[in-house]
């Protein structure tokens, strides 16, 4: 027998969705009375605490998969969905520990602020350019499941719910700039947190669980029944190379993402960007737990009561109709809602950052500070309207998998950031060359555009999994090897790092004027990471089982 999810009232839901957005567009309005510069607008002016920060870098992070697909993809894959969730996790420590702290130094207010004064103009438009379109592909899969929600949930054509819902999220983000983004998904993170964890007490107090006060934790002692239930729940389902894939495919590429390196550099000093990752941990953990309870509940609650449920990435939808009253379970689609609309936000306000402060300041340098905060909110609009205008008729190319978005990131902006910072010898025309050269490579080797030339096959090339292996070390590689060899052709000398580029690493990591010609400058460490990278690249070559 299927499981659905209905609302015996429709209208409980509803009065939820509309209090939730009276909230964000007040929190949007008084955030636009603050905004009077563009620090304002793309940086909040600097001025966010670690506790909000670390709200939402969670918020922003956990997206609406955390509610739906992600709980969908543990129905299949079970105990190695936690593998993924460690590299995801990591990634904001990552972040902030190789590059977001050295950024914030220099008050950049996107990652490509640094590619244009470490690399020149021409590295910063390929970077951007790939960083926006990445940024499409994740506010285009959010989008969409923002209409399917409101379709479920007001029983509208899913048409109809994809322009209310999208033009209703697109406005608060737009009034708002980051100052509201920010406050706003700190809001939401809270929202996102009590509608995963509180009702789950109740689903697993009736499924039987002792720890039922503290669900991160309840199944522990529902373990043996499950085993019983399902044997084969706890099993190592894949080989190494499987899980060592997950690094290059899914922690060097959120290290890169744009709308969280940007909630690193809106915090209120480096120690304060330090401690907001420790939040940040603690509210994600919090939230990631109780999404694998859910995972857990919905594969015990099949293998219990003989109901089937159809649609996986409803199953925490469908648990609380099941279980909890009418009130309840429409909460927790209002904080489904939630998290969907904190990662629009950090999205826009990338594309925003990307478009009114990188682009412009290549195209109109000399432009006045205020005209730029104005295109700044007209790109941000901009994009929200394409994004809801593709969901109409997604192209299957950008709503494959977010996650597939990830491995292109790392194969085009992650080395050039972290070899930018850390590296003195990272050359202009070597970025250029690789981020190029892998990142084509990259969409061609998927199964999403000549599947005839895929690397791997099933779950791990539409996650990106096994092309990552290939290109994103091939990309590290490529890059430093080019750099050497660049750097030591006489003319090529106009593509590699001036005196000025190597100050400005120095200065970044906090030696101010005290300059050192050898300080990140060697050789052979670089080197060392090539070839390991070009080992990891043949193996990744390899078929997969």
């Amino acid at each position: 027998m299927p499981a659905e999810y209905a609302l015996s009232n429709i209208w409980v839901g509803i009065g939820i969705v509309i209090i939730l957005f009276c909230i964000f567009y007040y929190v949007g309005w008084m955030a636009s009375r603050k905004t009077a510069s563009d620090e304002d607008f793309y940086a909040a002016g600097f001025s966010i605490g670690p506790v909000t920060n670390g709200l939402g870098m969670a918020a922003t992070w956990a997206s609406l998969a955390t509610f739906l697909g992600v709980i969908a993809l543990i129905l299949k894959l079970q105990v190695p969905f936690v593998y993924l969730w460690i590299q995801w996790a990591i990634s904001i420590p990552l972040l902030t520990l190789l590059y977001g702290t050295s950024l914030r130094r220099m008050k950049a207010f996107t990652p490509a602020t640094f590619i244009k004064q470490r690399y020149g103009k021409p590295s910063t438009i390929v970077i951007v350019c790939w960083m926006i379109l990445i940024m499409i592909m994740y506010a285009l899969g959010q989008m969409i499941g923002l209409g399917r929600a409101f379709e479920l949930l007001f029983g509208v054509p899913y048409n109809t719910a994809l322009v209310v819902a999208g033009l209703a999220t697109v406005g608060f983000i737009t009034i708002g700039g980051m100052y509201g983004a920010s406050y706003n998904a700190a809001f939401q993170m809270i929202v996102m947190t009590i509608a995963m964890i509180v009702p789950m007490g109740a689903i697993m107090k009736a499924m039987g669980s002792s720890g039922w006060w503290f669900p991160p934790l309840a199944y522990g002692d529902m373990v043996p029944d499950m085993i019983k239930a399902i044997p084969t729940f706890f099993d190592m389902k894949y080989d190494f190379r499987w899980y060592f894939a997950l690094i290059p495919a899914f922690t060097l590429g959120p290290v890169a993402l744009p709308h969280l390196a940007m909630r690193v550099f809106t915090s209120s000093s480096v120690k304060n960007a330090r401690w907001a990752v420790v939040w940040f941990a603690l509210f994600l953990g919090l939230l990631f737990s109780g999404t694998y309870v859910v995972g857990f509940a919905g594969n015990f609650f099949t293998a219990t009561t003989g109901k089937v449920i159809a649609k996986p990435d409803q199953t925490i939808l469908i648990l609380n109709v099941f279980y909890n009253p009418t009130l309840v379970a429409a909460f927790v689609m209002g904080g489904a809602l939630a998290a969907g609309l904190s990662t629009i936000g950090g999205n826009l306000m990338a594309i925003a950052g990307l478009v009114g402060s990188d682009l412009l300041g290549i195209i109109a340098p000399n432009m006045e500070a205020n005209k730029k905060v104005k295109w700044g909110y007209v790109a941000l609009a901009i994009g929200g309207v394409m994004a809801i205008i593709m969901a109409f008729q997604p192209p299957k190319f950008l709503v494959t998998s977010i996650l597939w978005a990830f491995g292109l990131l790392a194969t085009t902006a992650t080395p050039a950031i972290l070899l930018g910072v850390w590296w003195k010898e990272a050359n202009k025309l070597a970025l250029i060359i690789s981020s190029i050269v892998c990142g084509f490579t990259y969409i061609i080797i998927s199964p999403h555009v000549l599947p005839a030339i895929c690397i791997g096959k099933g779950l791990v090339a539409k996650l990106g999994m096994s092309g990552g292996m290939v290109t994103i070390p091939l990309s590290f590689a490529m890059f430093i090897m080019l750099s050497i060899i660049f750097n030591r052709i006489p003319a090529l000398n106009g593509f590699a790092p001036s005196l000025e580029d190597k100050m400005m690493i120095d200065r970044i990591h906090g030696w101010g004027t005290d300059y050192d010609e050898s300080r990140y400058n060697g050789i052979i460490w670089p080197m060392v990471i090539a070839v390991v990278c070009v080992g990891i690249f043949f193996w990744g070559l390899v078929p997969w089982a």
